[in-house]
Order: structure tokens, then sequence, then C-alpha cells
């Protein structure tokens, strides 16, 4: 039977039409000892088991006549389990393991149990009511799956932590996509997204999985030489370190940068920049968002305001290579006040943000994650909202998002689901100009993006929707 959701504020209808479970054949146990393939989780893993899913996806066009359907919806669900055979813990579940003194282990138990793929169909909306405003319609929610899941629910639960939802419009077809952010992070999220698409593109005899373009997965997980293994959580049930937060009503907005508006940005940055440092095209737009915000938000002069942005560790950290599965990110924090942020300009600001990347220390690094191992401390998505005064970026332009041509014919938008939505939430995309252009979702309180939308500084670099 299919069921209806709907997104935020009674958005138009999306109907399940069905469900299934994708199962790749588990991995070789080890040695031959007919046990399943676990991988312990990092400090870096663990620390995100308290957020919700990635929840990430693409608009495509409506499929040549006779490729949608039921058709469309079986074509895409083989060439997902052979993705599955590549990445196979994607298709494994957390589990939570209990120890001695009270503690407990979380891994990734690689058991084939399953990646979800979900058909669904949503005949009253076209691809003009997604791209053709600023504003984001809240019936885009309800194209991804799990949504409001944590990452311990999952391993409370025994839920996958993969799930895509393929979604059929009234002129379009809509790939969404949540994965469990113990799993992976947002490289290996976009690099499962692109060899998924390169094996649909094959088509029926397929792609030879050793000649994809795409980078080989590497599953096995970094640990420093002094890490326990298995991480123990000091806790004697998982769910002892949830915490649910509110969920305040928020709006969202997308906006694109073409690649001339953002090298106009960072040409101002660095003409405005005393530091001997190169402001990059990401910070001098980041900036220009950050002060946008804050004037959008009406902050007070002395108000502490605070820029938090995730900083890759592959090729920062080694060991960490260009495949690898896990999580290898760092959350840093630029702050100053509201006052200094909008009177000292756009160069001032990027600076703020080019010495918190630039300060990024590997030594510093393996110290704290071996420090996390005896003192564990959680992402709570709730506590970075600090007083309607922070902003948070998460997801990066250099993902491949609008090579995700699944056959017939390339992306005509990206957009995320309500997964970590909070008062300040900024997601950065590639844009869909190549060469350079970004876009940017803005998640914001409605009355201060409202503001955002009026202001002709901030607008004066979006290339506006036809």
């Amino acid at each position: 039977m299919g069921s209806e959701q709907t997104g935020a504020g009674g958005a138009d209808p999306v109907r399940i039409i069905s469900r299934r479970m994708i199962k790749p054949p588990p991995p070789s146990p080890p040695s031959g000892s007919g046990e399943a393939v676990n991988i312990h989780l990092t400090p870096w893993d663990l620390r995100l088991i308290t957020i919700d899913y990635i929840q990430k996806g693409i608009l495509l066009p409506k499929p040549p006549a006779g490729g949608v359907g039921e058709r469309l919806v079986d074509t895409l669900a083989s060439s997902f389990e052979r993705a599955l055979c590549k990445f196979y813990p994607f298709a494994g579940r957390l589990v939570v393991e209990p120890h001695d003194g009270g503690t407990v282990a979380v891994l990734l138990r690689c058991t084939g149990e399953g990646a979800e793929f979900i058909h669904a169909v949503a005949p009253g909306v076209a691809v003009a009511d997604i791209v053709g405003s600023l504003h984001i319609p809240s019936v885009v929610w309800a194209f991804f799956p799990l949504n409001y899941v944590l990452g311990a629910d999952a391993a409370t639960e025994s839920l996958p932590v993969l799930s895509a939802q393929v979604t059929e419009l009234a002129d379009g077809v809509f790939i969404g996509m949540s994965m469990n952010h113990s799993a992976g992070d947002g490289t290996a999220f976009w690099e499962f997204f692109n060899t998924w698409s390169e094996i649909n593109r094959g088509g029926a005899t397929g792609v030879d999985l050793r000649g994809l373009s795409t980078v080989a997965p590497v599953p096995q997980r970094f640990f420093i030489d002094t890490s326990p293994v298995p991480v123990r959580l000091p806790f004697g049930k998982l769910r002892d370190v949830i915490r649910r937060f509110e969920r305040r009503t928020v709006e969202e907005c997308f906006f694109t940068f073409s690649a001339a508006s953002i090298q106009k940005l960072k040409a101002r940055a660095n003409s405005e920049t005393a530091a001997t440092v190169t402001i990059s095209s990401l910070q001098a737009l980041l900036a220009h968002v950050w002060r946008a915000v804050s004037r959008a938000r009406r902050l007070p002069p002395e108000q502490e305001t605070s820029y938090s942005l995730m900083i890759g560790c592959r090729g920062r950290v080694k060991g960490i290579t260009r495949g690898y599965m896990g999580n290898a990110v760092v959350l840093a924090k630029a702050s100053s006040t509201a006052g200094d942020i909008l009177d000292k300009g756009l160069g001032w600001t990027a600076w703020q943000l080019n010495r918190v990347v630039a300060s990024f220390d590997e030594a510093a690094m393996v110290q704290w994650l071996d420090r996390w191992t005896r003192e564990p401390d959680f992402l709570y998505v709730g506590n970075l909202s600090s007083r309607g005064a922070s902003v948070v970026t998460g997801s990066s332009p250099r993902f491949d998002v609008f090579g995700n041509n699944f056959g017939w014919g390339e992306p005509v938008a990206v957009r995320s689901g309500p997964g970590n939505k909070l008062d300040g939430k900024l997601t950065v995309f590639e844009g869909p100009e190549r060469g350079g252009s970004m876009s940017m979702e803005v998640c914001i309180a409605p009355e201060a993006l409202e503001r955002l939308i009026a202001d002709e500084e901030f607008m004066d670099a979006v290339s506006v929707p036809m």
C-alpha cells in the first residue's frame, strides 16, 4: 500500500509506491573465520553519532518516453546494488557492544542486511516549483527518507545506515539520499553518489566496476597508535548520549553565485586584506554571507558571532587517503563581534576564516584523537545555533554534484533534506555553471531571511532564478 508524506507546512503530498531492501553480497569473512567483517568507529565517527543523517539529493530532467515508472526504478535499484558492492559497509548495520565497567562500543557490522531503496511519486510537483524561486518549497523535505533520525537511533533500532528515495515528479525525477553520519562524511557520501550515477549511466550491460572513474573506496578506519580499538564510550547504554533539541521554525532560500561574482568578491577581499595571505574564493563568499546574515539578524555591535566550518583531514593527516570512507573532518570556529564583522569589511572578515583554516595542525589533531578516547564529547546540532548569532557551514563546493548524470541528462539542481537544519545552517555546493560558480542553501529565522533577500549588497552577487 502507498502512503503519503508531506513536507513541513502541509506541502503537496508525496506518495510512497514501494520500499525494498537492497542486499549486496557481504564481503568475505577475514581468514575464513565465518565471522562478519566489523569496522570499528573512530573518534571522528563517534562524535557525529548524535546528529541527523546527511541528506542531499539532485533534481534531474524527465527521462525519455519509456524510461519512467517501474522500469526506471528497477534500473536505478540495480545500479544502486552494484554501487553497494564497492561500498559494502553502507549495507551494514551499526551495532552496540557492551563492555566491562559500564561502557559500550559501537561498530559497523558488514553483514549485508541492506540499504533501503524507496520509490515515490509527486505528480503535482514540477521542476519549476523547486527551482523557480529563491525560496525552497517545503515539499522538498519529503523527497528524503529517515527524516529527523539521529545516528545513534540506527544503532538502537537496527535501521539502515543508507537509504535512497527516487521521487517521480510531473516533469522530472528527484533522487535523494540519507546516510548515517557515523558511517561516513560528505566526501564518502558524494563518492558513492558519483559511483552510482556512473554505473547507471553505463547501461544494462554496465560499467566494469574495476574501470570506474571514481576513486576506489577504502573502508578501513584510521586509528592513531595510542587509540584503543574498539573505542569504549563511558555509557551503560548508547541512548544515554542522545540529546534531542527543539526544532524551531526556519525558512530556506537557495542562492547561486556566478563565477564572475565570486571572482569579484575574491578580488575585493584580497584588496582589503592587509595581511600577507591569499583569500580563497570560498573564504570570500563565506565572509560575504557571514556579514549579510549578521546584518539581517540585526545583531548589536557588541554581540559575539561565530562561524563554524568543517576542515577536511584528507591530505592534511598522514594515513587518510582520498578514498577513505569514514569521517575525516574537524569543526573549526572563527569568532568576532558583529561590530567588527560589519565595520572592518569583507577582507578582514575573510581573513578571520583564512586564519582558522591555516591554523590546522596535524600534531594537535592527533592529540585531540588521543584525548577524545578518554574524554569523549559529542556534536549536538542544537548547541550550534547560539542565541541566533552563529552560523555553520557544511558540505563543500569541491563535491561533484553536477557530474551525477544517470544517463538521461545532467542534474538541474541540488537540494538537501531537513536533517540538521537550524537557524544559521549554511550549506555550500558547487554551482551549475562550470568553472567556479557556487551555490548556498541558507537556513535562518523567517524574519531575518526576509531582510537578507532585501539586502542589496548581498543580492548584488546573487544570480536570481528565471
